[in-house]
């Protein structure tokens, strides 16, 4: 490698130019620089760094978004006892009820999916360029709680209104308090009809009102929640219990 290679090299790289840098060792190493125009060589190592910045993003955007489960939508068992739409589920999969910040609630009994479904849905969204944030309903209230007592609640509050997703998993799990029920209304007043909003839930939405206690404060969050989200509902017994009786 002669002197002018390894100096261009070595500016990628100081430029953080990653991609393009990888791409011109390899072409240098497989000795291919020959037979390349340099209008076909510039537009390969272009490709490249473009390639590589998506990609970094996309795992920056994973690896913020806090998932509970790596779940993909291709591994999804879409088994007839489970009541799922796999139509309706690749439909959510291109996240355009997000684009549209529309809400999706996942119910179901303990271990049937409900939160790797989710987890899977916003992994998809990530791939396609949208932030998303996946949290347990009750470790978010408390930290707002905290977040309240020490004055930065309204910076958390920012932060999540400008997530495209927000998965709210468990919900419903523990009864709202009354600091519990104004901070899920401030939640849910930031990004309606902005941004969406994703639950999951072992309780049917029939039962949410009364979770959230205080009729004035549960009609006007359900209002807003509820009135045109999409659904899933799933079936069957315990996909945990499945497994397990698999091993044995």
């Amino acid at each position: 490698m002669n002197n002018n290679n390894e100096t261009t090299l070595e500016h990628m790289r100081r430029m953080k130019l990653y991609g393009m840098q990888k791409a011109f060792k390899l072409a240098l190493d497989n000795q291919s620089l020959s037979i390349l125009t340099a209008d076909e060589l510039i537009a390969h190592l272009v490709a490249q760094e473009w390639d590589d910045r998506q990609n970094r993003s996309v795992e920056r955007t994973v690896k913020n978004a806090k998932f509970r489960y790596p779940a993909q939508i291709e591994n999804i068992l879409f088994e007839t006892e489970r009541g799922i739409d796999k139509n309706f589920i690749y439909r959510l999969a291109e996240c355009d009820f997000i684009r549209k910040a529309e809400n999706l609630i996942i119910t179901g009994s303990t271990g049937t999916g409900k939160s790797y479904m989710a987890s899977a849905i916003g992994h998809q969204a990530c791939l396609k360029g949208l932030k998303v944030y996946y949290t347990s309903t009750s470790r978010l209230l408390s930290q707002l709680k905290m977040a309240k007592a020490d004055g930065s609640a309204l910076k958390e509050l920012i932060r999540l209104e400008r997530v495209d997703a927000l998965i709210l998993d468990d919900f419903g799990i523990q009864p709202f308090d009354h600091q519990s029920r104004m901070l899920l209304m401030d939640i849910i007043e930031d990004r309606h009809g902005k941004k969406s909003t994703i639950f999951t839930s072992q309780l049917p939405v029939s039962l949410w009102y009364e979770i959230i206690g205080d009729n004035t404060i549960a009609d006007a969050i359900l209002d807003r929640v509820v009135h045109d989200a999409h659904r899933i509902e799933l079936q069957g017994e315990s996909l945990r219990k499945k497994v397990k009786l698999k091993s044995e």
